[in-house]
């Protein structure tokens, strides 16, 4: 028997009562509802049969395919939880993140298996499993506040932190989505965004196949593949960030291409610019802004598209189920059955995460106008976001810090038109060329966290307490 708010059981009743509707279309391969069902059995079956136990984790290094679908529901129906790892971290980064889960199993795509071989883990190729059955899985007992997925997301101390989302944070997080903007099952939903990101599960996706909906599930995004998507398929409702549309906007055919079918795009991991929704009004397509962050699973404030011009540049009022208040500190805290419960292993990093009265803190710092919508103006904490990606300076330094002629370093975000933020480092250093420095980094760090520009300097300007002075730095870019 599972419990009222496990994912296992959506999958289980969608593929009873619409068994052949079409739940996933990859590349024109396509899996029906009942397919995906029993395939996942299959997957839960053969774990167990490993000896794998309720709680034990399940890593993947792969992009977006139905094969990963259903380990994800596996998962779900056998008390594991996933780790989807992102293949865009070096080796070193997977090895850390590798360590700390401690997976039970480690499942790779072939295109990634050079990467997985330097993380110097074992790993087996993700492929479906072989000798059992769908009806060989035996019920098993999955409650609503089992791990569902370990998601690693960077902090300020720069060493990344698994946030653990049960089944009950994915049931609420995706029925306040629901509420507010939701699918039907009617609709063909574009994904487009990774699944190592939580937003490549809780907006649209699951929801999408609770509700019985087609997904056009992509392994990555290509801006004028999405256009054509949109047109083939008659796609009605798409996620991105900003850079997403951006993309897709830019592209030759976006004038001429036919975006009828498009009811909604919903948009989070920053603020749409202003003139990139003046864009996608004048074709019709509803905008829908968003905020949130993973250890909130990650639906927080959500700005309707009959707002969207009237309260420019806010994020919007909280989801049904979600309550937020702002603190003495002008900090966005964040309550309800969407948040997490902690950090992976990380007791200290989990108690700095919330209040003593138990509200998750977000670093952000926000303003409320008399309507109730909430503006979030900056971030307590230094994270920029780069292409919808979380790049948090701390985990930086520490890489520049690491080479031997660095004496002293800071990285800053500051703004970008094509990636909304970019990383600026001001480095002290002897002897050593902005482009030295750009393959340090490289060999060591994801390509969206590599700085796009090297400021090199006499000193780096710090109070009396040794705290970097960013705001100094900050005027030094804007004026140099």
């Amino acid at each position: 028997m599972t419990s009222t708010h496990t994912i296992d059981r959506w999958i289980r009743d969608r593929a009873r009562t619409t068994p052949e509707r079409v739940a996933i279309d990859h590349v024109g391969r396509l899996v029906t509802y009942v397919e995906l069902d029993e395939v996942s059995d299959a997957w839960a079956a053969a774990f167990l049969e490993r000896g794998l136990r309720r709680g034990d984790r399940v890593a993947t290094l792969t992009g977006s395919t139905p094969e990963h679908v259903e380990v994800f529901y596996a998962c779900a129906k056998a008390g594991l939880i996933l780790l989807p790892l992102s293949w865009r971290l070096s080796p070193a980064e997977l090895r850390y993140q590798l360590e700390d889960a401690d997976p039970a199993i480690f499942l790779v795509e072939d295109a990634y298996e050079e990467i997985a071989a330097a993380t110097e883990r074992r790993y087996e190729r993700l492929a479906p499993p072989t000798g059992v059955r769908h009806s060989d899985l035996a019920p098993q007992d999955v409650s609503d506040e089992d791990g569902l997925l370990l998601i690693y997301t960077s902090g300020t101390t720069g060493k990344p932190k698994g946030a653990l989302l049960t089944h009950a944070n994915c049931f609420w997080t995706n029925l306040s989505f629901d509420l507010t903007t939701g699918v039907s099952q009617d609709d063909v939903v574009l994904q487009v965004l990774p699944q190592f990101h939580v937003g490549g599960w809780n907006v649209q996706a699951l929801l999408g196949w609770w509700k019985g909906a087609t997904v056009i599930l992509e392994r990555e995004f290509d801006a004028a593949r999405a256009l054509h998507l949109i047109q083939e398929k008659r796609v009605t409702t798409m996620m991105g960030v900003p850079a997403t549309y951006l993309f897709m906007a830019q592209q030759p055919g976006f004038a001429d291409a036919d975006l009828s079918s498009l009811k909604r795009a919903v948009v989070g991991g920053a603020p749409m610019p202003e003139a990139l929704l003046e864009t996608y009004a004048a074709r019709g397509a509803a905008i829908v802004q968003g905020y949130g962050l993973t250890e909130a699973a990650p639906n927080v404030l959500c700005l309707p598209p009959e707002d969207a011009v009237r309260k420019l540049g806010y994020a919007g009022k909280p989801y049904p189920f979600v309550d937020v208040r702002v603190s003495d500190e002008d900090e966005l805290q964040v309550r309800g059955p969407n948040v997490f419960p902690g950090y992976w292993r990380n007791p200290e990093a989990t108690a700095d995460a919330f209040t003593p009265d138990g509200w998750l803190r977000t670093g952000d710092v926000a303003e409320r106008d008399d309507e109730g919508f909430y503006r979030i103006k900056g971030r307590l904490k230094d994270m920029y976001i780069s292409g919808g990606e979380n790049v948090y300076p701390a985990e930086v330094e520490a890489v520049l810090h690491e080479h031997p002629r660095v004496a002293d370093a800071a990285v800053l975000g500051v703004g970008d038109e094509r990636w909304g933020e970019v990383g600026v480092a001001f480095v002290v250093a002897d002897g050593v060329g902005e482009d030295e420095l750009r393959d340090w980094c490289r060999a060591r760090l994801a390509r969206f966290k590599v700085p796009k520009s090297f400021r090199l300097v006499g000193e780096i300007p710090r109070n009396g307490m040794g705290k970097v002075q960013k705001q100094e730095l900050r005027t030094t870019e804007v004026t140099s």
